[in-house]
């Protein structure tokens, strides 16, 4: 039986997440969500994309140093991953696309209610 702490590796989660279909690598670049090494040059915007599921990872040597992996699923049902780091590794064009997919899932969530 695997401990939390091995259960939690990003090895481990990324290896679920390909396992449920999350195989497309994405990155941000000029504020889009592009595919990494997809035959499609595909791109999306922030209303575009869904926030499935998310793991917080924290840095060996230093915890503030945090990492986050996403698991995303797109309109036309591109489903993948992106990790942003926080603390001194940040990627701030990652981070601003994913507050404003995370800002538009909250407020579509609140007119559901």
């Amino acid at each position: 039986m695997q401990d939390k702490e091995e259960e939690r590796s990003l090895v481990n989660v990324e290896n679920k997440l390909s396992a449920d279909g999350f195989t497309q690598d994405f990155n941000v670049v000029d504020g889009r969500l592009h595919t990494i090494g997809s035959a499609s040059d595909k791109t999306y915007a922030p209303d575009e994309v869904t926030i499935v599921d998310f793991y917080r990872f924290e840095g060996e040597s230093n915890p503030d140093d945090m990492s986050i992996l996403y698991a995303i699923e797109t309109n036309d049902g591109v489903r993948g991953t992106i990790s942003s780091a926080y603390g001194t590794y940040a990627d701030s064009d990652a981070l601003e696309f994913l507050t404003q997919v995370e800002d538009l899932g909250k407020n579509l969530t609140k007119g559901h209610k």
